[in-house]
Formats: structure tokens, C-alpha cells, sequence
């Protein structure tokens, strides 16, 4: 007889490695898609969320009943919400009227309390993410709470180290690219780094908006394509991590988004729009026995007050 789990978070990671059928390089290249969506919340944050908490608890910097204090788009604060659920921590959300409303909504019915900042430009910008971020300190530095600092906290890491062992298991040691858009950083690093013990030829692409390119040494802009593109160089970005940097427009992440909806009945955020576009990119200079990695980051159903061009 199977033994049941403790509680939800035993289901976070062990996730499907799907192969791509119709969204596809004409080369015959092999894409596959690490599922995400599959974790309790439907991200791939939940990882890094539970590894935070767990970090903290270990070193002491979080006990019972203590708080927790976060700055996010949406996804890092639903998986944190999820785990202070569960290990009974008070959480205070800084977020923002630019992301998705499912998200918040998901945030306040797992128990958080939320700030909300307005964005001028109804999109992310370097100065919303400095805003938040700069708000959460705040809430941290009177109230004593345990400020997780996602963009800064390399506890993340071993979480996406072992996420590139399941791929690497899942694909049988057959892996020649991976791809991954930025955000935080921690997941494109923590994923390479992994693969890479395993195999050092492995082709790294990042990804990030065209809009906000300041990976590749462009200018910070207005994006929606949640969960990215923070408007600055991020602390846990290493540039010799990645062997090249993909730039995908908002309008193209969601027409890639959804033809994976209407083509392979995987119904995925932009942020997952844009990491297939980039691993078909990818794909293609490999050539026709290569095989390509990229992440589901999260469900679709996150984003169903978004205006999807249908």
C-alpha cells in the first residue's frame, strides 16, 4: 500500500517532461517541456518557495509564529502563501495592479495580506519592481518579520538543482540546450548549474522581454509578460551562465502561447510563450538530433482576465 502524504507540499516537484508533437522546429529537433503547472499552486515557484521557508527554519531566522514579508508579480507570493499556509506563518504581500488578478485573488484566499501598488503603465517597469521591493523592506525592517528578498536569496538555488536532475533523469541523459526566461534569475541558474554537472557542453539560453532587454545591454521598458523582465540587471544573474540571451516581444509570447493551447492542449502563460519561442529558436541551430529543454512555468488558468487576442 502506497503511504499517503503528509501534507500538499510532498507533491511539489516531480514533474512530467513532455514532449512537444506539433509545436515544432522543421528540423526535427526534439522539445521538451517540463510541466510545472503540475505543482500545488500551478508554478514552478512553489520550489523555490518551500526551499526559502525551509532555509529559514533550519538557521533559525523563522519560527513559530513568526511573519514573512515578500515583493512579487503574482507567482512567488501564491507559493508562499500556499506554504505559510500549511506551516501556519503570517504573510505580507507587496504586489501591483499590473499583474494578473488571479494571482492576487489566489494570494488572499490562501490567508496573505496584500499591498497593491498601481503601475502608471499597467505593465512591469524597473521603478514598480524597485517600488515593491522597497516596500517590502519597510514592512520587514518594523514589523521583525523574516523578509524572504527572492531577488536577492540564493537559498533558491539547491531547489532548481534538483529540478535539473529530474530532467536530466526524465530525458534519459539526453539534453543538448536548456532554456529559460528571467526573472529572479534563481531558476535559469539553479537549472544550469545542475545540468551542467551532469553534462558541460549543455547550450544555455536566457530569455527576456524585447521590450525591457537590459540582460542583453538594452534600455529598461514596459512589458506584460508576468513574472520577468525585472527592468534591471538582477543579483542572481551570472552572465557567463548563459551561452546566449533570447529576446521575445510581448505580442509574440502570446501567439506561441496560444498555439501551445490550440495545438498540444497546454494552456501556459506568456512567460511559457516566450521560453518555447526561444527553445524553437534554439532547436533549430542545434539541427535534427538534438533534443531541447524548456519550462512550463505555469497554468494558463492564472491569466483568464487577461486580454488574450481570441
Amino acid at each position: 500500500m502506497n503511504e499517503l502524504p503528509r501534507d500538499i507540499l510532498q507533491r511539489i516537484g516531480n514533474t512530467t517532461l513532455l514532449p512537444l508533437r506539433n509545436v515544432a522546429p522543421g528540423n526535427g529537433s526534439r522539445i521538451l517541456l517540463k510541466l510545472e503547472n503540475e505543482n500545488p499552486t500551478g508554478s514552478m515557484k512553489d520550489r523555490m518557495a518551500l526551499a526559502m521557508i525551509e532555509a529559514a527554519e533550519a538557521d533559525g531566522r523563522l519560527t513559530a509564529g513568526g511573519g514573512v514579508v515578500e515583493a512579487t508579480a503574482g507567482s512567488t507570493g501564491v507559493s508562499l502563501s500556499l506554504v505559510c499556509a500549511v506551516k501556519r506563518y503570517p504573510l505580507h504581500i507587496v504586489s501591483s495592479d499590473a499583474f494578473a488578478k488571479e494571482k492576487l485573488d489566489h494570494m488572499k484566499i490562501l490567508g496573505a495580506k496584500l499591498q497593491i501598488l498601481h503601475s502608471e503603465t499597467g505593465g512591469m517597469t524597473e521603478k514598480l519592481t524597485r517600488d515593491m521591493i522597497e516596500a517590502a523592506r519597510t514592512i520587514a525592517a518594523k514589523s521583525g518579520c523574516l523578509w524572504t528578498d527572492q531577488m536577492n536569496n540564493k537559498d533558491v538555488l539547491p531547489a532548481y538543482h534538483k529540478m535539473a536532475d529530474e530532467i536530466w533523469t526524465q530525458a534519459g541523459g539526453q539534453v543538448d540546450g536548456f532554456v529559460q526566461s528571467v526573472g529572479t534569475g534563481g531558476s535559469l541558474r539553479g537549472n544550469a548549474e545542475g545540468l551542467r554537472r551532469h553534462n558541460k557542453q549543455i547550450k544555455i539560453v536566457a530569455v527576456e522581454p524585447a521590450e525591457s532587454s537590459v540582460l542583453s545591454g538594452g534600455k529598461p521598458g514596459s512589458h506584460k509578460i508576468d513574472g520577468i523582465g525585472a527592468g534591471y540587471v538582477v543579483p542572481l544573474w551570472q552572465k557567463e551562465i548563459a551561452d546566449h540571451i533570447e529576446q521575445v516581444s510581448t505580442e509574440d509570447a502570446t501567439a506561441l502561447a496560444l498555439r501551445l493551447a490550440r495545438e498540444e492542449g497546454l494552456f501556459a502563460g506568456t512567460s511559457t510563450g516566450a521560453n518555447v519561442i526561444a527553445a524553437l529558436r534554439l532547436a533549430q541551430q542545434l539541427g535534427p538530433n538534438a533534443t531541447v529543454v524548456t519550462v512550463m512555468v505555469d497554468t494558463g488558468m492564472k491569466y483568464l482576465t487577461k486580454k488574450w487576442p481570441i
